[in-house]
């Protein structure tokens, strides 16, 4: 049964992160970081930043439900969307870096899911309200990751190097940008609101295939850019269990987007 509720979605993310953490799997490290991105917006919803908190915790479990039931699936064996597929299938692999790993779930999750999830929270004439939170959830969202990001170059010096040298290493190696996605997102959000479900699934399928095709990006950025990203996976150290604890521990600050109104 998917989650009803915030904290249902918090414990759910545990429950996966437990498994992965016993089994050793990399299919951990996304779930914790979306578990502290949720934390974040609960802790958000508390304070009343929001101009509906009780519309923004329906955001955040419909959202959330989207990649719990992409991952359920998954593991049962069941069809999922191509984006999630990639994602996950990647966590089987050896060579991609954390962060890929990290990318390759938010490329799903925002470029996908989230302009399905505005849609459905709030359908037709109703989507512009939903703008200002939209974006305020965004920022959490934004600075939960980055702040991740952060944290890891000083975990593994050589993923520091490359940031300092190329820039930002997401965007300028694999071709990914959080705040493009998000503003990606939302006119996605714009596309399906006033669709009937038959119309809309139509175009989640071709959206789909678009978002798959830039996971694939992310996986494999090409010659000069693989070269870099392999030199920066044999500098990454510790198992799959410590680099989710890591993971956990570096994202659990409070987002700075997260101010009493």
């Amino acid at each position: 049964m998917l989650p009803t509720t915030i904290d249902d979605v918090i414990n759910e993310l545990d429950r996966i992160t437990d498994w992965a953490h016993r089994n050793r799997s990399r299919l951990g490290y996304f779930p914790a970081l979306y578990r502290e991105v949720t934390l974040n917006v609960k802790k958000g919803i508390e304070a009343g930043i929001f101009d509906s908190g009780e519309r923004m915790e329906r955001f955040d479990v419909i959202f959330a439900n989207r990649y719990l039931k992409a991952f359920n699936n998954y593991q049962q064996g069941l069809p999922i969307t191509q984006a999630w597929k990639v994602a996950f299938d990647a966590a089987q692999q050896w060579w991609p870096i954390v962060l890929q790993h990290l990318l390759l779930g938010s490329n799903a999750h925002i470029n996908l899911d989230l302009g399905i999830t505005a849609a459905e929270t709030s359908p037709g004439e109703q989507l512009p309200d939903l703008k200002g939170d939209f974006d305020k959830i965004n920022g959490i969202l934004v600075s939960t990751v980055d702040g991740v990001e952060e944290e890891l170059t000083q975990v593994w010096p050589l993923l520091g190097f490359l940031d300092r040298v190329v820039g930002e290493v997401d965007e300028k190696i694999a071709g990914f940008s959080l705040n493009k996605s998000r503003d990606r997102a939302w006119r996605v959000a714009e596309q399906l609101a006033p669709l009937s479900e038959t119309e809309r699934q139509q175009e989640l399928d071709q959206l789909d295939k678009k978002v798959a095709m830039q996971g694939k990006i992310i996986q494999d950025p090409g010659l000069s850019g693989m070269t870099l990203l392999r030199l920066v996976r044999l500098g990454e150290r510790g198992t799959v269990p410590e680099i989710i604890d890591i993971l956990k521990d570096k994202s659990g600050k409070v987002s700075a987007w997260i101010q009493p109104s």
